[in-house]
C-alpha cells in the first residue's frame, strides 16, 4: 500500500527585505525577517510533510504570479492560494491569464481578506459576486478568510454557489483567547449541511492566548468542527511562519494531533493531507 502523503494545506513565505506587509503589527512584527522556501524545507522535513499549499499575503496579483513561479521550481508546493480583485470587471480574464501560465496549474485557488472589509456583507455585493462566479466558472477554490463577523454573509455566498468549493481558513477565527464559543458555534453549524465547504484546521494558535496556550484550548472548537464537518471535509494547515508566534510547527502540529484524540489511521490520513488534495485537486505523484 502507498504511504499517505502529508500535505500543510496553508502556509505563507514572506520577505519583509523587499516587501512591506501591513498586518505586521503588534506581536506579529516578530515575524519582520526572511521566511522563504529555503527556511521552510528542514521543518517540513523534520516533520514529515511531503506538500504544501501555499497562500497568499499581499493584494497585488503579482504576488500570484511570483507565487506560481516559485511553485513551479520548489519540489514541494503543489499548489497555491492566491489573489484576484474580485470587483474588477476583467476578473474573469485576470484568472484565465493566470491558469494559462505555463506554471498557472499551480494555481488551486483564491481568496480575499473578507474579515478586513468593513462591511461584514461585503461578499454579497453584486461586483464581487460577479467576481466569485468568475472563480467558480475558472475551476479553482475559494478560500474564506473570516471571523464570526462575516460567516452569515459567507454562509449565503456557499449556498448561492453550490458549485463552487469553498475553504474556511483557521476555523473562522474564534475568540480562542476568551473562550469564546457560542457565537462563533451558531454561525459555524449551518455549514454542515454544505457539501461544497471545507474547514482549515489552522490558524487556532494566534487566536489563543500565545504565551500560556494549551492544546486543551482548542478542544472545544477541534470537537465541533469534526462534529460538523466530518473526517472528509476537515484538513491540517500549519499557518507557518504565523504560527512561530506561539510555538514552533512540531508543537503546533502535535496539538492538532492531540485534539484529534482516537480518530482512525484511515481519518488521520484524510485529515493530514487527502482532504486537501481533493479540496484543491492537487496533482501529487
Amino acid at each position: 500500500m502507498a504511504k499517505s502523503r502529508v500535505v500543510d494545506s496553508h502556509h505563507h513565505f514572506v520577505d519583509p527585505d523587499r516587501f512591506e506587509y501591513p498586518w505586521m503589527t503588534g506581536p506579529k512584527v516578530a515575524l519582520k525577517k526572511r521566511f522563504m522556501p529555503e527556511e521552510f524545507r528542514p521543518t517540513l522535513a523534520e516533520n514529515g510533510v511531503d506538500a504544501t499549499v501555499l497562500v497568499q499575503t499581499r493584494v497585488p496579483m503579482d504576488e500570484t504570479r511570483e507565487w506560481l513561479a516559485l511553485a513551479a521550481e520548489t519540489d514541494f508546493v503543489a499548489g497555491v492560494v492566491g489573489w484576484v480583485d474580485l470587483k474588477s470587471p476583467t476578473v474573469a480574464g485576470d484568472l484565465s491569464e493566470l491558469l494559462h501560465r505555463s506554471d498557472g496549474r499551480y494555481l488551486v485557488g483564491v481568496r480575499h481578506k473578507l474579515h478586513d472589509e468593513p462591511d461584514p456583507n461585503w461578499i454579497l455585493r453584486d461586483d464581487v459576486q460577479r467576481g466569485v462566479a468568475a472563480v467558480r466558472d475558472a475551476g479553482i477554490a475559494f478560500d474564506l478568510l473570516i471571523r464570526p463577523r462575516e460567516l452569515s454573509a459567507s454562509l449565503e455566498i456557499v449556498r448561492r454557489f453550490p458549485g463552487l468549493r469553498f475553504v474556511i481558513e483557521h476555523i473562522a477565527k474564534p475568540d480562542i483567547a476568551h473562550r469564546e464559543v457560542h457565537t462563533w458555534a451558531m454561525g459555524m453549524a449551518p455549514f454542515a449541511d454544505c457539501a461544497n465547504v471545507w474547514c482549515k484546521l489552522s490558524g487556532m494558535v494566534t487566536e489563543a492566548d500565545v504565551r500560556s496556550w494549551t492544546p486543551s484550548d482548542f478542544a472545544p472548537y477541534v470537537s465541533r468542527i469534526m462534529q460538523w464537518f466530518g473526517e472528509e471535509r476537515v484538513m491540517f494547515g500549519s499557518d507557518w511562519p504565523v504560527c512561530l508566534l506561539g510555538g514552533s510547527y512540531a508543537v503546533i502540529k502535535a496539538a492538532l494531533e492531540t485534539c484529534l484524540g482516537g480518530v482512525s489511521p484511515a481519518a488521520k490520513a484524510k485529515i493530514f493531507g487527502g482532504n486537501a488534495i481533493k479540496a484543491y485537486r492537487l496533482d501529487i505523484a
